[in-house]
């Protein structure tokens, strides 16, 4: 990957960090935020790198963490970035929800085409993968959303994936509906749920809705709670974004998730790691200090949110180190 640095004095704030960051993009494409020295430097990233190389875990040979699920009663969630999603994460949510005996339900609601006949060709990709079954469900009614026999699909679902468009169309069918707790009862018996895009913002009860760099938020499922999410969040530079949700909501931890990658999360126990081409941004407010922590996380790498909120020397700070 071809990379320049731009190094600079010490940052003292989070929103210089964005002014900057911001600044750079626009010249380079994309940036993170790096410790150089004892302080801190802007790193160019190629926006299409190679994909890389999973670490491998010698208790799985294939490298990839199988999710733990004590008793049956821990899922998992697959929150992916946008973009063009490439095999292996959709691999790993094939393999979460049971492989050839995966039961899947696909909800296109977040598209406004969703209504059309055409609809039903997204249930291709997964039918190619020879799930046992694969479904799809929606309305844009949550009156609709609370029918017994609309929901019945998920209540025998093993994978639920939740497609792209706009969140805001999913929250006004389905937040506070049977859909919701339908969705969560799949996590608690052992299954996966998995979305992209606006797929991905609305796994959390604080929702970025929309906005360019001021967010305006709803409210999405609670289905990772102490975080909130954005996504396509290097290719469309949303680090400004983030921090003023993290401003307004300091009990969080933003998880911003570049467009071709996921981040995998093992539900009971808060376990993250990341899948894909590019990264995930972890920022951490810091209550000993106004300023959040950054932490970069590219495809092989794996913490938990208990270790992303505790001070780490690997963890970047938005002023001098």
């Amino acid at each position: 990957m071809s990379q320049r640095l731009l190094r600079g004095q010490p940052l003292g704030s989070a929103s210089q960090v964005a002014r900057m960051a911001l600044h750079a993009m626009l010249v380079l494409g994309v940036v993170v935020v790096v410790a150089m020295g004892g302080n801190l430097a802007l790193r160019a990233i190629d926006l299409n790198p190679q994909p890389q190389v999973k670490a491998k875990d010698p208790a799985t040979p294939s490298g990839e963490v199988i999710a733990r699920r004590a008793g049956g009663a821990s899922g998992a969630l697959v929150i992916c970035g946008g973009g063009m999603l490439p095999d292996a994460v959709r691999d790993r949510f094939f393999e979460l929800a049971g492989g050839p005996k995966a039961r899947i339900v696909v909800i296109p609601t977040a598209s406004p085409n969703a209504d059309r006949p055409s609809a039903v060709r997204v249930l291709e990709i997964w039918k190619r993968r020879g799930a046992a079954s694969v479904r799809m469900l929606h309305t844009r009614s949550p009156e609709r959303a609370n029918a017994a026999d609309f929901v019945q699909p998920l209540r025998e679902a093993t994978g639920v994936w939740i497609g792209g468009g706009d969140q805001v169309l999913l929250s006004k069918a389905y937040v506070g509906t049977e859909v919701e707790r339908q969705l969560k009862a799949v996590l608690d018996r052992g299954g996966v749920v998995g979305g992209t895009s606006a797929g991905a913002a609305i796994m959390t009860r604080v929702m970025i809705a929309n906005g360019r760099t001021k967010a305006h938020l709803s409210q999405g499922f609670d289905f990772l709670p102490g975080a909130v999410v954005d996504q396509h969040f290097l290719r469309r530079n949303r680090m400004e974004r983030l921090l003023g949700v993290l401003s307004s909501h300091p009990e969080l931890i933003g998880l911003g998730i570049d467009e071709q990658t996921a981040l995998v999360v093992e539900v009971r126990e808060h376990h993250l790691s990341v899948i894909g081409n590019s990264y995930v941004v972890a920022c951490v407010p810091d209550k000993e200090n106004r300023h959040p922590r950054f932490q970069f996380l590219k495809p092989g790498d794996q913490t938990d949110l208990v270790l992303l909120k505790a001070p780490t020397v690997t963890a970047v700070a938005a002023q001098d180190l």
